[in-house]
């Protein structure tokens, strides 16, 4: 089925097919292709900052694979625990039919940071550093993925006399008039979070950990005003609030707290403020690179960290050195005994020649 979404006082008007592909009863939706090229994003920024976060790129993505199993369970959790009447009580197996949809980003979020630290931090990785990465990641799959909701014409608001107002068939089912594209909204701030947050991690970050509060306050803040807006929220069981909007201010609030606790802190592992980095003790080269993650295993010396086989090949140069200098010195002395005795030998020649031009001299005179 496909969706005539319009942008009237914008003059705009698009055919949105829910379907990318089909091959016979099988479905392959939009929704699913701009979630994964979320998803595929996050991970490649991630791995981008890796070095400048002193990270494990091995150790992250085996962060990234659970906390996306985890993500995917809480969602559909979060909408299933929240979903007004008895439909998943009936018959408990529509849980795992997500085809319909029905997925809670909260629930996703919650998902992914639960089974994501949990198992980097038995990868022994610093889970606040990850936490961090973690949610400039969130920001962009944030950003990128409600488009989705746009091609689905879904997560709409309420009706507005905005310029930028939407109407369609999808939403005059539920509102008179144009609404407002709830989409859009987080979309937008998402990704300026992300560009914000981003700068600062690189520039201005005094802690690990640090990142992911101020992206739980923005999104926190972001989240609340926005679902306030939309027609499809899940509502507390007897109680007339919305899930998403209780959540979001009270971990903004959480988070803003802890922002204040830990104003002092001036712990680094990676990039950030240079004044704390070199503090730390971090190693700040020109472009603000850092050493890779000291404590992972080195490929080359089993057994060792990185920064073990760091130091083993600095001790190596050394000792290379060293035995340059002195195989220089070696050479150096062999020239210069070479030089001595050739000049000893000219000497010796020279007095030989004068001994010999005076007994010339002396035979001459006898004979004279």
């Amino acid at each position: 089925m496909t969706h005539q979404v319009q942008f009237p006082e914008l003059g705009i008007s698009v055919e949105v097919n829910p379907v990318a592909l089909q091959f016979g009863d099988f479905k392959i939706y939009w929704y699913g292709i701009i979630i994964g090229i979320g998803f595929l994003l996050a991970v490649l920024y991630g791995f981008a900052s890796c070095k400048k976060m002193n990270i494990n790129k091995d150790h992250l993505f085996d962060a990234i694979i659970g906390g996306l199993i985890g993500g995917i369970v809480g969602a559909r959790l979060y909408y299933v625990l929240f979903y007004p009447g008895d439909k998943y009580l009936q018959d408990p197996l529509k849980i795992f039919d997500i085809k319909e949809g029905g997925l809670g980003i909260y629930g996703g979020i919650i998902g992914a940071l639960l089974v994501g630290g949990l198992i980097a931090k038995w990868r022994k990785m610093n889970v606040f550093a990850v936490l961090d990465v973690a949610s400039l990641g969130f920001l962009i799959g944030q950003g990128v993925g409600r488009w989705g909701n746009f091609v689905n014409q879904e997560a709409f608001g309420t009706a507005t006399d905005l310029p930028w107002g939407m109407y369609s068939d999808r939403t005059a089912l539920e509102v008179v008039g144009n609404v407002h594209p709830c989409f859009l909204y987080e979309s937008l701030l998402c990704l300026l979070g992300f560009v914000v947050l981003h700068f600062f991690t690189r520039k201005c970050r005094q802690y690990d950990g640090q990142t992911f509060l101020l992206y739980i306050v923005w999104y926190g803040i972001t989240r609340f005003f926005i679902e306030g807006l939309r027609t499809d929220s899940l509502l507390l069981p007897g109680i007339d609030l919305r899930v998403s909007q209780v959540l979001a201010a009270a971990s903004a609030l959480a988070a803003i707290v802890l922002l204040i606790v830990f104003r002092k802190c001036r712990r680094l592992s990676g990039c950030g403020s240079r004044a704390v980095m070199e503090m730390n003790g971090l190693l700040v080269e020109t472009n603000t690179e850092m050493e890779i993650d000291a404590e992972a295993e080195s490929t080359i010396f089993k057994g060792m960290s990185a920064e073990e086989a760091e130091h083993k090949v600095e001790e190596g140069l050394r000792k290379a050195k060293q035995t340059t200098e002195e195989a220089e010195d070696d050479a150096d002395a062999d020239v210069n005994t070479d030089t001595d005795a050739s000049a000893d030998r000219t000497a010796e020649q020279e007095s030989a020649e004068h001994t010999e031009t005076t007994e010339e001299g002396e035979d001459d005179g006898d004979a004279n």
